[in-house]
């Protein structure tokens, strides 16, 4: 047990040579901004995680998958080295639909497409910042992952893992959190992938951030999830005091109609206020289908609960179709893209579509979320409203939840999806000893519920006081010893034998 204590123990400092910049009144690292950095190693792994029920959205219904680590080694220039971790769920039929594809052959896709990242990142081999790092690579990354037929969702999942574990070993060679040293772009942001923007328009959004000490949650009702009665959308012990609630979609506009009235029925009974949004991970075959929808929650009484209160609907129909559908008239309901959001261009293109938002998820990459946003401010400086959003596919407690939490905070997105904490039972199958330790570093995050140390939920937010911390939102790193290494993809073939 000691030894496991060990490896899981709050990490010290990097290690560097002290000189005169380490006195008072000299600068440190995290005002020498952007700081350049030269790639080492990187290392993949991966733990089972089982779930506490079905999780099903879209076609696909989710008991088990796993999850990811990555661990990075880097030397930061002039100052030593540094090790740096992220994780998240490899998550089956998301980033990859295509019907032909079996979910195992999706998560494998996923693995490749870290593997590739791993190839070109690690040939990069002089001193260059964060973003250099990413910017150099991602072009190379799509079109490889191209010719291995990945699509640019999956083929992005790589780089930001990567990215996000590069970014924590480098604040925690600056001695920084994330959120100082992104307000200083210690990353080096810039405008070479988003052409519409300047280099002044980044690195003004990035220092006017004040991080939000709360985010709501969003409460996920899946497919399969109850609606009424115990463990229904009402029930406090289910949805955990949330004021917010997204409502996945089946596709069929009778049948999701039928369910939102339920549902509506049931959140009339809460006692406050909320807000809904709606979720159709693709389901919905075009702009005929989706006005049909639509008509309804502008018509029907028995929606009124929903209607009155929706924020947005996300990613209503499938990438492809989205691309080529202008909004038109539906446009003034308020859509966002998810799905769709595969590459730097795409809020652009789906802004001249008629959507006027797009959502922010680790797994898709930290620096196009910043960028995002940073269009999003721009865009809405003269009057209009565009957004980014807060949405959680793939984030379980512990690094996943805590780096996205703050990437949201830092942006200033008020309500997020959280449904790790509620479709897995708190950290699932990590060792006690390393969800403890997360626990004892963030106190204001984690409760032992006397059932195992589960997200703390306060009326409803989650408190990000604890993300000050040096790094990138994480003073503790998992276990790694515990860990599996990175299954190695299999073949087409192999699958299908």
């Amino acid at each position: 047990m000691a030894g496991l204590v060990r490896a899981i123990r709050v990490l010290p400092r990097a290690t560097r040579n002290v000189d005169a910049r380490d006195k008072p009144g000299h600068d440190d690292l995290s005002r020498t901004i952007p700081v350049r950095l030269k790639l080492r190693d990187i290392a993949f792994f991966e733990r089972p995680v089982q779930f506490a029920r079905p999780f099903r959205f879209g076609a696909i219904t989710i008991n088990a998958t796993p999850q990811l680590f990555v661990r990075a080694e880097i030397e930061v220039e002039g100052r030593g080295v540094a090790v740096g971790a992220s994780a998240e769920l490899l998550v089956p039929k998301w980033f990859d639909k295509r019907p032909e594809l079996s979910p195992a052959q999706t998560v494998d896709g996923l693995r490749r497409s870290l593997e590739i990242a791993r190839g070109l990142y690690l040939a990069r081999t002089g001193f260059l910042t964060a973003f250099d790092l990413h910017a150099s690579c991602i072009g190379a990354q799509v079109a490889t992952c191209a010719k291995k037929n990945i699509p640019p969702l999956a083929a992005a999942y790589g780089p930001a893992e990567i990215d996000k574990a590069i970014l924590d070993a480098l604040l925690r060679a600056a001695e920084t959190s994330f959120f100082d040293g992104m307000a200083g772009n210690i990353a080096g942001i810039d405008a070479r992938l988003s052409p519409d923007l300047v280099g002044l328009d980044i690195t003004t959004f990035l220092s006017g951030r004040v991080p939000l000490e709360r985010v709501a949650i969003r409460h996920t009702v899946g497919l399969d999830d109850a609606v009424e009665g115990e463990r229904g959308v009402a029930d406090a012990r289910e949805n955990s005091g949330a004021r917010y609630f997204k409502l996945k979609l089946s596709g069929d506009p009778a049948a999701d109609a039928a369910r939102l009235s339920r549902i509506g029925k049931e959140l009339a009974t809460l006692g406050h206020d909320y807000k809904v949004t709606l979720d159709a991970n693709e389901q919905y075959a075009d702009l005929a289908a989706l006005q049909a929808l639509m008509d309804r929650l502008d018509h029907d009484a028995a929606l009124r609960p929903i209607a009155t209160r929706l924020l947005y609907v996300e990613q209503p129909m499938p990438r492809d179709i989205t691309r080529q559908s202008p909004l038109g008239a539906l446009a003034a309901h308020g859509f966002i893209i998810d799905e769709a959001d595969d590459s730097y261009d795409a809020f652009p293109a789906a802004r001249a579509l008629g959507y006027c938002g797009i959502s922010s998820k680790s797994c898709k990459g930290l620096y196009k979320s910043i960028i995002n946003a940073t269009r999003a401010a721009k865009w809405s400086a003269n009057g209009e409203r565009f957004f980014v959003t807060g949405e959680d596919l793939t984030c379980q407690a512990g690094l996943a939840v805590q780096q996205d939490l703050a990437l949201g905070a830092f942006l200033g997105v008020t309500h997020a999806e959280r449904n790790g904490h509620h479709y897995v039972d708190g950290f699932g199958d990590t060792p006690l000893a390393e969800a403890q330790a997360f626990a004892a570093a963030d106190p204001d995050l984690y409760a032992d519920t006397g059932q195992g140390i589960r997200l703390s939920i306060h009326d409803g937010d989650l408190l990000t006081g604890s993300l000050h911390a040096t790094g990138f939102a994480t003073s503790v790193h998992p276990d790694w010893s515990a860990l599996l290494p990175l299954e190695q993809p299999r073949s087409l073939q192999e699958h299908l034998t």
